[in-house]
């Protein structure tokens, strides 16, 4: 697996996007000891004094998940019930390209 990829300026908003929240970060650092299941995740947020709902740990992994920086790795199978996520870091580092490719066409404020 490719851990780094690299970026041109127009896709920085998507990354952007997907990085501006310290809570992220917190589960990217935490994802960078290796795979960790959904509940993993929450609890380990919880332990560092940062509860979140588990609506809001679904959004921020899904954010994650669609800019391409984490992945689900498997599924694990407990209890008889749904199977839960567990998930690892799709890159260990995003390069930006300044120059090179297409700019858009307008200006943007």
């Amino acid at each position: 697996m490719n851990k780094e990829i690299e970026i041109s300026l127009n896709q920085i908003k998507k990354y952007a996007r997907a990085l501006h929240c310290p809570t992220r970060w917190k589960i990217i650092h935490f994802l960078g000891e290796g795979e960790k299941s959904t509940g993993q995740i929450r609890e380990h947020l919880e332990d560092i004094c940062h509860s979140t709902g588990e609506q809001n740990l679904y959004y921020h992994l899904s954010e994650l998940s669609s800019a391409g920086i984490i992945e689900v790795a498997q599924y694990r199978e407990e209890g008889g019930g749904a199977p839960e996520k567990v998930w690892s870091l799709a890159v260990e580092k995003i390069t930006i390209t300044l120059l090179g490719g297409e700019l858009s066409d307008g200006c943007e404020n």
